[in-house]
């Protein structure tokens, strides 16, 4: 071997070297960011229920400073086991971890009697729950009563507009936190927005509907900022607002509750598809359902006849 092979050879190492030094640093930087947007934080609250079927437990928690109000949640644990032993009116501290898209419990543990816990927070609606007006309850088939609302642009909206499109109606308010709530709902919406539009030979005839049930805060101009985080398009999703009378008989109607606990709100979760016909075809309660399931049942709906 002669001395110019010796020392491109040696360059060719030192070179191979970087380069898989590089490769090594690139792929150990690339869990960092998931860690960054964690957030931790420790509580105490009265079990109200427990799930362990559905790895969930239903817990009236304290204040999180900068964070929620004081409020009765239905939160998931990552493992059932976190939940033996528990009863309701068990007090408990736990941690409360929330991520960007998700959220959970654990660590949770019993707290002796005294043990300087806030008094439970309301579990379900109080005593001076505001029931506007009478409402029947709706179930699959039934005929979709009209509403009237208004929407992100200031503009008036009744769902008789809709009639001969599938509509997709949610409830959320725009200062939920909570990621698996509020906000799964909007997330999960914008993905069924984007895959029924990506649809080959789909259907034209479907529209997206976001009503709030805070309409003292929820303004449509508050609506039109919140919209813009999910680029999307007014022709397939409206974010609308309305009266409190009207926003509570259709939520009533579905089984959705809400209420104020302090200065935040309490609620569960509902997700109503209604067809072409104006028929309600398909109730979905708390926040589990799927993008493509949503999907296909709005394709399905769209092609309903009278």
């Amino acid at each position: 071997m002669t001395w110019h092979q010796l020392v491109l050879n040696f360059f060719l190492a030192v070179l191979l070297g970087a380069v898989t030094l590089a490769c090594k640093d690139t792929t150990k930087g690339a869990s960092a960011p998931g860690a960054t947007n964690q957030q931790i934080f420790q509580v105490k609250g009265v079990v109200k229920e427990v799930e362990p079927a559905r790895k969930k437990v239903k817990i009236a928690h304290e204040e999180i400073p900068g964070y929620m109000e004081a409020m009765t949640m239905l939160l998931d644990v990552k493992d059932a086991k976190e939940l033996a032993g528990l009863s309701p009116g068990d007090n408990i501290s736990f941690r409360m971890i929330v991520t960007d898209d998700d959220g959970w419990v654990d660590q949770i543990k019993k707290l002796g009697a005294t043990s300087g816990v806030v008094a439970p927070v309301v579990s379900s609606a109080p005593d001076n729950f505001r029931r506007v007006r009478e409402v029947e309850p709706l179930k699959v088939g039934d005929a979709m009563p009209d509403y009237r609302f208004t929407n992100q642009l200031g503009q008036a909206v009744s769902l008789r507009d809709f009639k001969g499109q599938a509509l997709a109606f949610t409830f959320i308010f725009t200062r939920c936190p909570f990621p698996t709530f509020c906000p799964r709902m909007s997330s999960n919406f914008a993905d069924a927005h984007k895959q029924l539009q990506a649809l080959t030979n789909g259907p034209a005839n479907w529209h997206l509907l976001t009503i709030s049930f805070d309409p003292e805060f929820d303004t449509p101009a508050t609506l039109a900022n919140y919209a813009k985080r999910f680029k999307h398009d007014p022709k397939h999703w409206s974010f609308v607002t309305g009266e409190l009378i009207d926003v509570t008989a259709i939520s009533e109607q579905f089984g959705l509750m809400f209420w104020k606990e302090g200065g935040n709100i309490n609620h569960n979760l509902r997700t109503v598809v209604v067809d072409a016909a104006g028929r309600v075809q398909k109730v979905y309660t708390e926040n589990e359902w799927k993008v493509d399931d949503l999907v296909s049942e709005m394709v399905k709906a769209a092609a309903a006849k009278p």
